[in-house]
């Protein structure tokens, strides 16, 4: 279907929607989605909480939170923040994924004001100026980051300071937890009788900009709910499912991915730190994973070079032969097949959802023939975030899939490769950025959010997200580069844990005759292990060697003429995606 836009002389092409595979109900607000799981879901566990101990021969205790006693503890920490005055004040909450994060959250927003969560790993400078900004006037932290708040105190900044932990000298969660249970039935009533406005400002939540500075952009807990239930009705979700969180709360992709496990009836569990998460996935029972491309084709390379260590690598690729075989025809014996495999995943993992960034379809397709389904999605903080995805009905693997449903999703002005700017209208879309008119202004005036990413879209309906439009490396010869599909290539590589192609001059005296660079970061184990290269001389003859390869598949225009090889990692986000400007 085409959208000829007639005033502004654009031509749109429309995204098809996912069919809702299944009726859920549709929140307004988080108040009444929690009321709605605690209904729902009652005694099964939302959140199964790790209590270590302080000698490691001590065995850890677990505690289980159900879904009625999360709405309980919610209202009941609510009521002591609205009892120290915190009524109708902006709450900022930082640190690491843990269940306090979520509960400071939540009473935050069940009527009390604006939250703003702020990212722990980022610089005091910039953490400040986020306090700053979005005009905090109180914030719940992770002991770790003590520090920032005595900076803070110091510098004279007036802030009611919470603690995720007891802590000496500062109100802490645990505290105002128990002085919720403490205080009259009437208090907590009063909390609950708050008014909750699902379609006002509710969330400040700043970007994690690959291309420019954070903006702060303002959600409503609507355009959350509306993502929710849109993403959940598409997707394979169940109830008693058991989800590791590992992305950052802070991130959209982590809150809103949260709030959905949450909305569907699944069980969460934490991460003990990177290193540990195939310990944790088997320790847990995780069925279902939401994480980054650079951890799931990290965990892939780790799986293949086993096979490949263990001599196994003909005897996993007929498995794979036989496994397609079968399942054309109605039988699907993969979780047999590749028994090893799910053994070393906790035996439960079935469900893996990608996003932030591009997934190597290589690495979609493989874990899918083992029995692991991976889909795909595409979306942004300015979306609350997800915007299109993939399902099981509609697979196609180096797609995002189609547009979620009740979300309206354009390709704007097509080029002759098809490929055109993503523009996205629906209740998940942002009000805009806080306290900036003239970037809002840019990006949706005239009704649509405009995405800044390029995409084409297949007969099917099938959206293959083609890079940033900042990103476009355009040649003198008139021919456009999307650095995003080449770099898929070269991470394939097993040694390569990282790259980014860009365009710089072929000659000092012409800086408009670009020709494609690549910055590689090497694995220097795989490296070793793999191919005997344990020198820097060895790696880069490998690399030009594979480069050159690459580049006799590709068109001349797309040829990478200048390599740079390091095992120093670039700077990215907390999603994983290369901070491009600052590498520039």
């Amino acid at each position: 279907m085409t959208e000829n836009s007639l005033a502004a002389g654009h031509i749109r092409l429309q995204v098809p929607q996912l069919k809702c595979e299944r009726d859920l109900p549709l929140y307004h607000d988080i108040r009444e989605l929690l009321d709605g799981c605690a209904k729902r879901f009652k005694d099964l566990p939302a959140y199964i909480i790790k209590i270590k101990k302080e000698t490691k021969a001590a065995a850890a205790e677990y505690r289980k939170v159900s879904f009625l006693k999360l709405r309980e503890e919610v209202d009941r920490l609510g009521a002591a923040l609205m009892s120290i005055g915190l009524q109708g004040k902006r709450l900022a909450v930082i640190g690491k994924n843990r269940y306090e994060w979520m509960l400071g959250y939540y009473a935050q927003l069940c009527g009390l004001g604006i939250t703003v969560p702020l990212d722990k790993d980022l610089p005091y400078d910039e953490f400040e100026s986020s306090i700053e900004r979005s005009k905090t006037d109180a914030v719940i932290f992770d002991p770790a980051l003590t520090g920032y708040m005595e900076k803070l105190k110091a510098s004279g900044h007036d802030l009611t300071f919470i603690c995720m932990e007891e802590k000496e000298g500062y109100l802490s969660v645990p505290e105002l937890l128990k002085k919720g249970y403490e205080l009259p039935e009437e208090d907590i009533a009063a909390y609950r009788a708050l008014p909750v406005d699902g379609n006002a400002l509710s969330i400040i939540l700043f970007t994690s900009g690959t291309t420019s500075l954070s903006k702060a952009v303002m959600l409503t807990q609507f355009n959350i709910t509306h993502n929710c239930w849109s993403v959940s009705s598409a997707e394979d979700l169940r109830a008693g499912d058991v989800n590791m969180a590992f992305l950052p709360y802070h991130h959209t992709f982590g809150s809103t991915g949260q709030t959905m496990m949450s909305y569907v009836g699944m069980t969460t569990v934490f991460c003990d730190g990177l290193k540990y998460i195939q310990k944790n996935i088997c320790e847990y029972g995780v069925s279902v994973f939401i994480c980054v491309p650079l951890l799931i084709e990290s965990i892939h390379k780790r799986i293949m070079s086993e096979i490949k260590r263990q001599g196994k690598d003909k005897t996993f690729a007929k498995g794979v032969k036989i496994s397609r075989f079968l399942r054309k025809r109605g039988i699907d014996l993969r979780r047999r097949l590749f028994k090893d495999v799910h053994e070393k995943l906790g035996g439960k993992l079935r469900y893996i959802i990608s996003g932030a960034s591009p997934l190597d379809p290589v690495v979609a397709e493989s874990f899918t023939d083992m029995g692991i389904q991976v889909v795909q999605g595409y979306g942004m903080t300015e979306a609350s975030p997800v915007i299109a995805a993939e399902n099981i009905p509609n697979l196609r693997f180096g797609t995002v899939g189609k547009a979620i449903p009740g979300v309206d999703v354009m390709i704007e002005d097509p080029n002759e490769e098809g490929i055109g700017e993503i523009i996205v209208r629906g209740p998940n879309v942002m009000m805009g950025y806080y306290e900036d008119e003239e970037d809002t202004e840019a990006i949706m005036g005239d009704g649509w959010l405009h995405t800044g990413d390029l995409a084409s879209m297949d007969s099917d309906g099938f959206v293959t997200i083609r890079g940033r439009k900042k990103n476009v490396i355009v040649l003198k010869n008139g021919k456009n580069v999307y650095p995003e599909e080449i770099e898929t290539l070269i991470n394939n590589l097993p040694y390569v844990s990282e790259c980014m192609v860009f365009g710089e001059p072929k000659r000092e005296d012409d800086p408009t005759d670009l020709i494609l660079s690549v910055r590689i970061v090497y694995n220097p184990e795989a490296a070793k292990e793999l191919y005997e290269a344990d020198t820097r001389e060895a790696i880069e003859k490998l690399a030009s060697h594979d480069i050159e390869s690459l580049n006799a598949e590709l068109p001349a225009y797309k040829h990478i003429y200048r390599k740079y090889i390091t095992d120093e990692p670039m700077e990215k986000t907390t999603t994983g995606k290369v901070k491009r400007y600052k590498q520039i």
